[in-house]
């Protein structure tokens, strides 16, 4: 990424599966025996930030983990592990090699002052 911008399709790290404990628990309350007798409930427990969301507002399963990634991204908590992971994955590199890299003579314009008047060398 040195001299290049950021582009939206760049993928700077990836949150997958194996960074959360998933568990699926039946529903409370309204909904019927669909969701008392089904394990359609989930629980996600995100490893590195410790949040734990819940999803059980639907009958379905799918919905339901939907929901609880929809509630983890929004979560204050996640939210501040996501940037400090994204600040120090773009920082990889040291500000010292950035400096090398644009330190080429191309990128330098050398001008003196000569009778208040900017020359250039």
């Amino acid at each position: 990424m040195i001299g290049g911008s950021l582009k939206m399709k760049d993928i700077l790290f990836r949150v997958t599966k194996e960074d959360m404990n998933i568990t699926y628990f039946s529903g409370k309350g309204g909904g019927g025996q669909h969701r008392n007798r089904h394990m359609n409930c989930v629980r996600l427990n995100h490893k590195d930030s410790g949040v734990m969301v819940t999803g059980q507002s639907n009958k379905e399963k799918q919905s339901n983990i939907k929901e609880a990634l929809q509630n983890l991204v929004k979560h204050p908590k996640f939210k501040i592990w996501h940037n400090k992971r994204t600040w120090e994955e773009l920082n990889k590199v040291s500000i010292d090699e950035i400096v090398d890299k644009m330190m080429v003579e191309s990128n330098l314009k050398i001008e003196e002052q000569v009778d208040e008047k900017w020359v250039k060398i």
